[in-house]
């Protein structure tokens, strides 16, 4: 789960701010990383678009927001870096 958490938090850092991470750096979870986005409206087209390429499950918690990945045992570093290129290249078209 650490190299999967890296991946995904490398691609978040690396975003020139376009995501967002809400925990502090020493805070993160490995398992369950929320983000954000510069809009909610881009939040939700990256949700929809995200289902289209069989990426689910990343709507935020209904009291906070935003996106969440989980992580879990069954996600594989290969889901996980197909997430990190689905991301870069929303990036590339939406930032």
């Amino acid at each position: 789960n650490q190299e999967k958490a890296a991946l995904l938090y490398g691609a978040i850092d690396g975003s020139g701010g376009f995501y967002r991470g809400h925990a502090a750096v020493d805070a993160r979870s490995i398992m369950n990383v929320p983000f954000r986005m510069p809009t909610e409206a881009l939040e939700e087209q990256f949700v929809k678009e995200a289902k289209k390429a069989d990426l689910i499950g990343l709507k935020g918690h209904r009291s906070v927001g935003g996106l969440r990945a989980s992580l879990y045992n069954a996600v594989t570093v290969e889901s996980t870096a197909a997430l990190v290129s689905f991301m870069q290249e929303f990036q590339r078209k939406n930032g």
